[in-house]
């Protein structure tokens, strides 16, 4: 019998003291962007879950140890719109089944091979955050960087507990091109900033599905690819960061709403502006130039349109 008691006793102080862990990792700050080092310690906490957006052939290849997969595709709009808003349900039903939850620390892991890949899990970062999620965090060098830093990949599918998380999207933060359209023709718009590279910008360029060339009114421009450092996958220190948004996009006091095509490399500049940043009142136009260019609405940088058939030939060509 005193066996008996002095068994239950030590059941019961480790269940407190694994009752006390777990709260004590669910009130300490998540941070937005994460080291592999970051990473390590973190494996073993019950509260967090790599999420691995690679396609379920590479997920299965190698992954993480304990990550659970959700190709980017889940997250992304039909061929001839992108940046389109996925239905609630089917996100809901991914979530549920990786077993992510309000309490769960997410930390999204991309492929790591360029600065594009780190644009899907701010992708996806955004969507789980406008979707209700605030333990958020992006494996800054993704599942390679992982890798090249010594971390162990496993091949076996991960099993989760499904949750009962419903996703919905908070509108406040998913602008419409009705919403945006709205706010541009205002007495006061919001500071446009194009996340794409300068020749779309331009209006060089264009986007397969998009209708026209050129830019938003008045739009400033800050290509994505500023953030990384020379090795074209991991984001530059903070200040240095700070340094260059400062200069380029002055804080304003009003509302600063990012775009690209296709609300791809916009996840980028709003994950830096907002996450990184702490700059207040940014938003994410997911659906970008794509859909704002099939629309009888102004855009600067809109070449001629005998300028717009030179450039439909030079695309043709170089096809």
């Amino acid at each position: 019998m005193r066996f008996f008691l002095s068994s239950l006793r030590s059941l019961w102080a480790v269940l407190l003291l694994s009752i006390s862990a777990l709260a004590c990792a669910q009130t300490q700050p998540v941070r937005p962007l994460l080291t592999p080092d970051e990473l390590a310690p973190l494996l073993r906490d019950p509260s967090v879950r790599v999420l691995d957006i690679r396609p379920a052939a590479e997920y299965a290849a190698g992954h993480i140890p304990g990550a659970a997969n959700i190709p980017y595709g889940v997250f992304r709009g039909p061929a001839d719109n992108p940046g389109a808003l996925p239905s609630e349900q089917a996100l809901t039903e991914a979530l549920r089944r990786a077993g992510i939850d309000h309490d769960v620390h997410v930390i999204v892991a991309h492929a790591g091979k360029d600065a594009t890949d780190f644009g899907a899990a701010a992708r996806v970062y955004w969507t789980l955050k406008v979707g209700g999620l605030t333990r958020l965090s992006v494996l800054d060098g993704g599942t390679l960087g992982w890798k090249e830093q010594g971390g162990a990949l496993e091949t076996a599918a991960v099993q989760s507990r499904p949750s009962t998380f419903t996703f919905h999207y908070d509108r406040r933060y998913a602008l419409s091109t009705e919403d945006l359209a709205a706010q541009v023709r205002s007495p006061h718009p919001p500071v446009l900033v194009d996340a794409r590279p300068e020749p779309f910008f331009r209006g060089d360029e264009r986007h397969g599905a998009a209708a026209r060339y050129g830019t938003l009114p008045g739009a400033t421009s800050l290509s994505y690819a500023h953030f990384f450092n020379a090795d074209g996958r991991t984001l530059k220190p903070v200040e240095e960061l700070r340094t260059l948004v400062g200069r380029e996009v002055p804080p304003a006091g009003k509302p600063t709403v990012t775009f690209c095509n296709t609300g791809h490399w916009a996840a980028i500049d709003w994950f830096v502006l907002s996450e990184l940043l702490g700059r207040e009142n940014v938003l994410l136009y997911p659906e970008s130039v794509v859909a704002w260019s099939r629309r009888d609405l102004p855009m600067d940088h809109e070449p001629s349109r005998l300028q717009a058939l030179a450039r439909e030939a030079k695309r043709w060509f170089d096809q």
